[in-house]
């Protein structure tokens, strides 16, 4: 065993530690650090994570390198890191990863699994989303204030038919809110359609500011409802997950004073891993009643 390795027990399973002096970020940030703070996050993240086929974004040379996704859990793994089939391709039938303890967590670490991404569905229903998305992409001569300015206009919209939403940064350049359904009976398409309704609600109160078309060119000066990301086999960023930038960014839920002080150009929302800690330490979890919250949407066409 390497001077470099380490064994330690986490939830009564033995996990062998590898390279933790390693800078990950050019910041400096090590893998012993990305481990340990996916050890002190995993009391809030778990919640958004258990139950879902996860895929990786592993980074083992680093995050100024070329990384790669990983959907397919290695065959490698411990005994005890279960596997679900998820969405995988259009063709199915993929073993992916769940991520269901801390144990899980520092194993992922270790694999330089930086970024961990979410479906909107659990493993035992992939046809039933639990949330819908709203993932605003900033466009060219666009930042994270805009994308503000566009999720306060989408609480709007979703406040006249009866729905809450909740936010988080991306970790890297946009917003994403998150609108909790957790009931019976919902489909992909459905998920998708109320984000596209919404988003072309924003997009004709505020044309030059918004849009809900796929192509780039599309969207410079422009913030992007990217409404496709409900679709059964797309994933994304899990919250509290790390970004692969320069510094430890991290996914981080906000309220809604946030998002509004960002709007008026007052916060720029970034948290790396040492502000989210801190963070979870004073308020909990802001993102909680995503994975508990209970609602419907409304009939097709309301958000209209």
């Amino acid at each position: 065993m390497s001077a470099a390795a380490t064994v330690v027990e986490i939830d009564g399973h033995e996990l062998r530690l590898t390279n933790l002096p390693k800078v990950l970020y050019p910041s400096g940030f090590t893998k012993a650090e990305v481990i340990d703070y996916h050890v002190r996050i995993a009391p809030v993240a778990l919640a958004h994570l258990a139950g879902r086929c996860i895929t990786f974004r592993r980074f083992p040379d680093g995050t100024s390198a070329a990384g790669f996704f990983e959907k397919r859990c290695s065959p490698h793994r411990p005994d005890w890191v279960p596997v679900s089939v998820g969405p995988g391709d259009r063709r199915g039938g993929i073993d992916y990863c769940r991520v269901e303890d801390t144990a899980t967590m520092a194993w992922a670490a270790n694999l330089a699994a930086i970024e961990l991404h979410a479906p909107m569905a659990l493993a035992t229903d992939l046809d039933e989303p639990r949330a819908v998305v709203f993932d605003l992409d900033p466009g060219p001569r666009t930042s994270i204030v805009e994308c503000c300015a566009v999720a306060v206009a989408a609480r709007g919209v979703i406040d006249a038919v009866g729905l809450e939403g909740w936010c988080k940064t991306s970790g890297s350049k946009g917003l994403q809110m998150y609108v909790p359904l957790n009931t019976a009976g919902v489909t992909h398409r459905a998920a998708a359609d109320f984000a596209l309704a919404v988003g072309q609600v924003l997009e004709r109160a505020s044309p030059a500011d918004v849009t809900t078309v796929m192509a780039k060119d599309a969207r410079g000066g422009k913030v992007f409802v990217d409404w496709s990301q409900n679709s059964h086999h797309k994933t994304t960023i899990a919250p509290y997950s790390l970004r692969a930038r320069d510094t430890p960014t991290v996914s981080t839920p906000v309220t809604w004073d946030e998002v509004e002080r960002c709007a008026a150009g007052e916060d720029p929302l970034v948290f790396t891993a040492a502000d989210v800690l801190r963070r979870v330490d004073e308020v909990g979890d802001l993102f909680e009643a995503v994975a508990t919250r209970r609602q419907s949407l409304p009939r097709s066409g309301a958000a209209r």
